[in-house]
């Protein structure tokens, strides 16, 4: 018996009715976009009438996300950034001082005394006062070297350690240094992608480039300088011993340790240690949050291991200023007044709200490990954009247009359900797109075209299988029931294919040809989803109204 149960029915609709209001917000884009302008303006005037004018009386409860445009449609930031990776060279021989100078002062009878001594990048060079004992201090230096954590590597170690007349020189091997540079990569490209993802924007494009750049391009950003803002501030956050307080830029600090001024005290410079007691990079969390006097402030806590060195140091220097230096500037400097257990803490420092939120952000994210040289930026405007939707408007409105009329004139009356089934897959796919922030791109509007002849293949295989049904002289209920029951399994086969070559697109593929996949993967969803529940409704609507003896298909 041809029928389908009243809750089925009341689901279908259900379905399709709440894809058309998602979709909707993008038939008057111009009124939500006023809507949204709308509420910002009332955010600051806080003028209810001035809301009503702009937002088009635009009802606050219907949903208001629009179909986000990608890079090639919205316009939006393309940068094309070099890694200065030799820089993390020079902060390993910087951490490393501390341990070469512990290593040696226990072999003092025989090194003599050591003095740190001026270098090239990326090397740390030591001179010992008693030469005669450079092969014992080659041995406590080489004795620090660590295996190398590389596939490549295998079997070599860390450090490089020579001797130069009085000098122990060491250096990153060949196979460090390549680790290095990798991880170094790896590293920028997980930052960058969380600081862009912390202000919202969807669907980026970061991409390793050669051996040491990155390219970024973010739709929907205003300009490039926009965008070097966002990811350009290194955010390098540390914890140093103060050496002593000056008001002179140019005091001596002495070996292995500098000068940096002050946040917010004008004209007062600190010397600090220039090896770090605990860094950024051993944050697990900042948040923004208040002092005792209710001024903004920066809260954080460190993992195990951070925890466990800044609270051995707070303890061991009870009395002692402390600072925490963020970009190569003292925020604070406070004296130690207890132990402090538990690795958390906080920040404090002259901070607007909006500023202490952003260095949170930045913190939260990561400190990226080396300085961005930008060697390539541009700010895409939307008028390449524009006329790619006008493009892909009148691509989607010909082949709409060729395939409604093929279906009608094909099957007559039923060809006009499976048109009125592709008229709603396409606002169903809008409404999902809308509905989880998906970006649309190019080839995304190439996917949803494609979606188009796609989304009738079902109801031809329906309609020519109810033909045949007909043929063996069944009743007309009878035919289009088996009708879409035995064309079920071919539809499925057809679609699952198609379905799984979306998948791999979307997981191996970036950018661009994700787009297509999410477009092209929603297509075959919801061409399914109409094809077989509602083109079956509604011909199951018209069948118990007309009760025909015979079908015309």
């Amino acid at each position: 018996m041809l029928q389908i149960d009243t809750w089925k029915r009341v689901l279908i609709w259900a379905l399709v009715v709440a894809g058309l209001v998602l979709a909707a917000p993008n038939l008057f884009y111009s009124r939500v976009e006023s809507h949204n302008d709308a509420v910002k303006a009332i955010e600051t005037s806080g003028s209810t009438a001035e809301l009503e004018a702009q937002a088009g009386q635009w009802p606050e409860w219907l949903p208001s996300d629009l179909v986000n445009l990608g890079l090639d449609l919205r316009g939006g930031a393309h940068l094309l950034a070099e890694v200065r990776v030799a820089d993390v060279y020079q902060s390993r021989m910087e951490a490393l001082w501390p341990d070469v100078r512990d290593a040696l002062r226990g072999a003092r009878d025989e090194v003599g005394t050591i003095r740190l001594q001026n270098s090239e990048p990326g090397t740390l060079r030591v001179r010992i006062s008693n030469p005669d004992g450079m092969a014992r201090a080659l041995e406590l230096v080489r004795a620090l070297a660590q295996p190398v954590v590389s596939l490549t590597g295998a079997g070599a170690t860390d450090l490089e350690v020579s001797g130069e007349g009085s000098d122990v020189v060491v250096q990153l091997s060949e196979a460090e240094r390549q680790a290095t540079d990798e991880r170094t990569m790896r590293q920028s490209l997980e930052i960058i992608r969380r600081r862009i993802d912390e202000v919202g924007t969807r669907e980026p494009t970061i991409q390793r480039q050669g051996s040491d750049r990155i390219l970024i391009q973010v739709p929907g950003i205003g300009s490039a300088t926009e965008l070097k803002d966002i990811i350009g501030t290194t955010a390098q956050l540390t914890f140093q011993p103060v050496v002593s307080r000056t008001t002179n830029p140019n005091e001596s600090a002495g070996s292995g340790n500098e000068v940096l001024p002050s946040l917010d005290e004008d004209g007062v410079y600190y010397v600090l240690e220039q090896a770090p007691v605990v860094t950024g990079e051993e944050l697990v969390d900042s948040q923004p949050s208040f002092d005792q006097n209710g001024r903004p402030a920066v809260t954080f806590r460190f993992n195990p291991s951070g925890a466990r060195k800044f609270g051995d140091y707070t303890a061991e220097n009870i009395g002692s200023p402390f600072a925490i230096v963020l970009d190569d500037e003292v925020i604070s400097a406070p004296v130690i007044q207890s132990h402090i257990a538990g690795g958390s803490g906080i920040i404090t420092g002259n901070f607007s709200v909006e500023e202490s939120t952003n260095l949170a952000v930045l913190l939260r994210a990561g400190a990226l490990p080396a300085g961005l040289d930008f060697l390539e930026e541009r700010t895409i405007g939307p008028e390449l954009g524009q006329d790619s939707i006008d493009a892909g408007k009148l691509a989607t409105g010909v082949a709409f247009a060729a395939v409604l009329i093929f279906m009608a004139l094909t099957y007559g009356l039923f060809g006009i359900f499976a048109n009125v089934a592709l008229i709603l897959n396409i606002g169903l796919i809008m409404g999902i797109l809308s509905a989880i922030g998906a970006t649309l791109t190019l080839p995304g509007i190439a996917g949803i075209v494609l979606t188009v002849g796609m989304a009738v293949d079902a109801n031809v295989l329906i309609f020519e299988r109810i033909r045949e049904e007909l043929k063996s002289a069944r009743g007309p209920a009878r035919a289009i029931e088996l009708g879409y029951e035995r064309a079920l399994s071919a539809i499925i086969d057809a679609n699952l294919t198609t379905i799984i070559t979306a998948v791999i697109l979307y997981v191996i593929g970036s950018g661009p040809v994700r787009g297509f996949a999410i477009t092209l993967g929603l297509g075959i969803v919801t061409s399914v989803f109409t094809a077989i529940w509602v083109t079956r409704l509604l011909i199951v609507i018209w069948f118990e109204r007309r009760r025909p003896r015979t079908l015309e298909i």
